[in-house]
């Protein structure tokens, strides 16, 4: 009754996002507050039935109700409690749920927080985002139906893909459908900017916040992402440039830029057309990941739902989408007229920089993720693209944007001199310059590019702080305004990710050897023991454990204790690792296949400043979160001015 019940509530929201997507439009167009009005009771409805179908689904998962096909295929009775929530969106009818239902959520919060919005623009806003809504909730009810039953229930299910039982996979997809969807949110500001044919700064403090956030959110699902790939996935690394991972990565760059450039329309009123632009590319890039992970046209281990129908589907979606907001952007644009002139040196020509760059960056892995893809399409010829190409292409392009984004704050808006910010920045070079020596004379004197590449993140961390210790100097730490504390705190952040990676990259140890209990191995100045081999029998899984003494000059240090689980309803085994970490570097160990005659296969990897990425990420979306509590971009948004009208 309950998955009935689910099920009506999509169709209803179904129809609500109906009404929803074109009345406002219609009384936006004739200026009819009534119809208007509509779009925020319909919009708030909608969330309200799809998270009833939500709480239907997950409440089909947490009481094991095997009459409904989509938890016979991904849940177990056995499986513990918070993978039987996680369970509701690790699988593709669940995942597009969570989907509609943050797209939802979204288009309920743009009412509750946009009271200040203009009329016509709250309602078309409402209404794009209701029409997107549509696509999804079509896409559910006609070829992915999470509350289809069967019949006979089966006593017990298939359970969950045992890589996704993972604390971190349980909250990673959340993170980062918040990120993804919240740029349907900038799309829709950009749809109904172009239909109003107006961009102004009001405009452009509006579409910050919500950029900021779904900004955040996809930095911290991309992070959750990375570390899990690092933890279980049993490889020793945190990016492997895989195509699903590259799919995130896309819309995060171009969200970046949009960030940039909408200051520039704020402050000076120009590149109005570009940042339409972006806004667009950024919801576009989103649905791309979604169709390369739900296709079938990738094999990772990102991937599911292989199914070409539904892949088509979303191609389809994708194409309307992007296609419908390129045509209306190339038809409407040229009235959207930049006002404000500019130096090539000044603030407005460093975030163009910045701008250029990360969209040359976001490029770059379009291309190397799609050119497999179409080749393979073309002429069946299947080629990897992997880390050398983006290591690469992608590498050399972030050194002109990190040697840039230090000084772009110090440089004043119009026209500025290039000379006094470099000025200011003296102490940031000589360090990064001294710790790039030193990196490449006492740690690895053979990789001279990872040096320069260390001297890098540390130019990044001071030049950022630089200003802050500036500001501080002369008294102005009360009146110094959240964004510019959350730009630092986010500049500083990529700059601890950039030497973490350099650390983890370049000056790693790896080794791997065959051991029986009792033997050692000497690795990196670690005595490891492997003491005892053991079995375990866990809720869904038994394994096989191993305890490895670490002792350092004799002394005991630190015991690791890696894992080969079997997962018994799948057959499946996964790697547990063993992680030992001070801040400064990991120490960690893998268990591979082995038996007692002939001992077990045990993997060591010493990874200097491995925390240091995931702990660099936090830093860039704690400052994105600071940004957004900065009051300006909650209240005293610019005023607009009344279009003028031609004369009769």
């Amino acid at each position: 009754m309950v998955a009935e019940l689910g099920h009506f509530a999509l169709i209803l929201a179904l129809a609500v996002a109906l009404v929803q997507g074109t009345l406002p439009l219609l009384g936006a167009s004739r200026g009819d507050i009534r119809l208007m009005d509509l779009g925020r009771t319909a919009a708030l409805t909608q969330a309200l039935l799809v998270i009833v179908a939500f709480g239907a689904l997950t409440q089909a998962y947490v009481t094991s109700d095997f009459s409904v096909a989509n938890v016979v295929a991904n849940s177990h009775s056995a499986k513990p409690l918070l993978y039987k929530i996680s369970g509701v969106w690790g699988n593709h009818e669940g995942s597009m749920l969570l989907w509609a239902l943050i797209l939802a959520l979204f288009g309920a919060a743009v009412v509750i927080f946009g009271a200040g919005l203009p009329d016509t623009l709250r309602a078309r806003v409402l209404a794009i985002q209701a029409l997107i809504g549509v696509g999804f909730l079509a896409f559910l009810l006609f070829t992915s139906n999470p509350f289809e039953r069967v019949s006979p229930a089966p006593l017990d299910g298939n359970g969950l893909n045992p890589l996704l039982q993972d604390p971190g996979l349980a909250f990673h997809p959340p993170l980062l459908y918040l990120g993804y969807v919240g740029f349907s949110v900038t799309y829709a500001f950009a749809i109904a900017a172009l239909l109003e044919g107006r961009v102004d700064a009001a405009w452009a403090r509006w579409v910050r916040p919500w950029t900021l956030a779904a900004w955040c959110f996809l930095t911290l699902g991309i992070a959750l992402g990375s570390w899990w790939a690092y933890y279980i996935l049993g490889w020793g690394g945190f990016w492997f440039w895989d195509p699903v991972e590259n799919a995130s990565l896309m819309p995060w760059l171009a969200g970046t830029a949009l960030l940039h450039s909408a200051i520039v329309v704020e402050k000076r009123d120009s590149l109005k057309s570009w940042t339409v632009l972006l806004a667009i590319l950024a919801f576009s890039l989103s649905l791309l990941g979604t169709f390369l992970v739900r296709s079938g046209v990738l094999t990772s281990v990102h991937a599911f739902a292989q199914d070409p129908a539904r892949g088509m589907y979303i191609l389809g979606f994708l194409l309307f989408v992007t296609g419908g907001g390129l045509a209306l952007f190339a038809w409407r644009a040229p009235k959207l007229q930049g006002g404000g002139l500019y130096q090539p040196v000044s603030r407005e020509g460093a975030l163009i920089l910045n701008n250029l760059l990360l969209c040359t960056l976001a490029a770059t892995v379009l291309l190397g993720t799609l050119y497999p893809l179409f080749l393979d399409l073309l002429t069946g010829n299947k080629v990897s693209v992997g880390p050398p190409f983006f290591n690469a292409t992608f590498v050399p392009i972030c050194a002109p944007l990190f040697a840039a984004l230090c000084v772009g704050p110090y440089l004043s808006w119009k026209r500025a001199e290039i000379w006094p910010a470099l000025l200011k920045l003296r102490l940031a070079f000589i360090v990064s310059i001294a710790a790039a020596i030193v990196a490449a004379t006492m740690i690895d004197s053979r990789s001279t590019l990872a040096a320069i590449a260390f001297g890098f993140g540390v130019w990044l961390i001071v030049g950022s702080l630089a200003g802050l210790v500036e500001r501080v100097r002369h008294g102005r730490f009360r009146t110094l305004p959240r964004a510019f504390l959350g730009m630092t705190i986010a500049h500083a952040g990529l700059g601890v990710v950039v030497l973490g990676a350099v650390g983890t990259g370049a000056w790693n140890s790896e080794l791997m050897q065959t051991m029986k209990p009792g033997d050692r191995a000497a690795f990196h100045g670690f005595d490891v023991k492997l003491e005892r081999m053991e079995s375990l029998q866990g809720p869904n899984y038994i394994a096989e454990r191993a305890t490895l003494a670490v002792s350092v000059g004799g002394k005991p240090y630190t015991v690791l204790a890696p894992e080969r689980r079997l997962f018994t309803v799948q057959r499946r085994q996964v790697a547990e690792t063993a992680i030992h970490t001070n801040l400064l570097r990991d120490l960690y160990a893998t268990l591979g296949e082995g038996e007692a005659g002939n001992g077990w296969v045990i993997r060591l990897y010493y990874n200097p400043l491995a925390p240091w990425i995931w702990l660099g990420a936090a830093f860039c979306a704690l400052g994105g979160f600071v940004s957004l509590s900065d009051r300006r971009l909650r209240i005293g948004a610019p005023s607009r001015r009344p279009i003028a009208q031609p004369a009769e």
